[in-house]
């Protein structure tokens, strides 16, 4: 007797349990955007790119995202062959973009799935500190006795391009230290730890009035490639590969000081 007088309690309970999931859940769906259904990998791109596109890339990301409204581009920004070494451990990624196109030269080729697209060109440029304390005023006096010379690593493009520069021109200057990237190269110079540093010309721009930068001349100087691929098979990736060869993409990239894309 007790059970069945309790039954109905029991049972008003649990409809009103029911209407109020129902009601949250209604709630919930008229809260969501149309999107909400779609994975969110499906509203994010992942490009990894190379440490001398920190600045550039920016802008360049912000007009994708306003093409495609909704997605989110997230990018992470470090040496050419940590990008590629990533890359091939498996890290998530849609887009590479390197600072040189030997770097591409260990990307796995399963891990690649389109055309690779040359979209600009940098060449290197001497930074010292805005003082210049030892007087540098070209490629020759990087074999003064007592510099404090800092270049890049020779895994990485900045370092390749020094290596064939100093081989053209028969300098063996000493070096103090070998960097991670040309960020960390120009990093020492800006803070007074060395006398020049052999970065990218677009480096010395980024870092305004914290560096100097000493030319090397056109004919004297080496040229990098800038390569970019789709990593994933996404619609998406080889859309932002295109992008950077658009004439908005290419007009930032010139304002920057890179060369533009050289014909493919």
């Amino acid at each position: 007797m007790r059970a069945r007088r309790h039954t109905p309690a029991l049972g008003l309970v649990a409809l009103l349990a029911a209407a109020s999931l129902t009601l949250a859940a209604c709630t919930r769906d008229a809260a969501q955007p149309d999107n909400a259904d779609e994975p969110q990998d499906a509203l994010t791109l992942t490009v990894l790119a190379a440490s001398s596109l920190t600045d550039v890339l920016e802008p360049v990301v912000d007009s994708f995202e306003g093409d495609h409204p909704g997605l989110s581009v997230r990018t992470s920004f470090a040496a050419s062959s940590t990008v590629v070494q990533q890359v091939n451990e498996g890290a998530p990624a849609d887009v590479v973009a390197l600072a040189g196109e030997s770097s591409l030269e260990p990307l796995e080729q399963d891990r690649r799935h389109g055309p690779v697209s040359l979209f600009a060109t940098n060449q290197l440029q001497i930074a010292v500190p805005v003082d210049n304390p030892a007087g540098i005023e070209g490629l020759d006096d990087l074999r003064a006795d007592g510099l404090t010379l800092v270049v890049c690593a020779e895994q990485v493009p900045c370092g390749q391009a020094t290596e064939r520069l100093f081989a053209q021109e028969g300098l063996q200057p000493d070096v103090a230290s070998y960097e991670s990237d040309v960020r960390a190269t120009l990093t020492k110079v800006e803070l007074g730890e060395a006398d020049a540093g052999l970065v990218y010309r677009t480096d010395v721009a980024a870092a305004g009035d914290r560096v100097a930068g000493v030319e090397i001349p056109e004919e004297r100087n080496v040229v990098n490639r800038y390569p970019a691929l789709a990593v994933s098979d996404r619609e998406l990736a080889q859309s932002f590969v295109d992008h950077l060869l658009s004439d908005r993409v290419q007009a930032r990239l010139v304002d920057a000081g890179f060369g533009p894309a050289p014909e493919q």
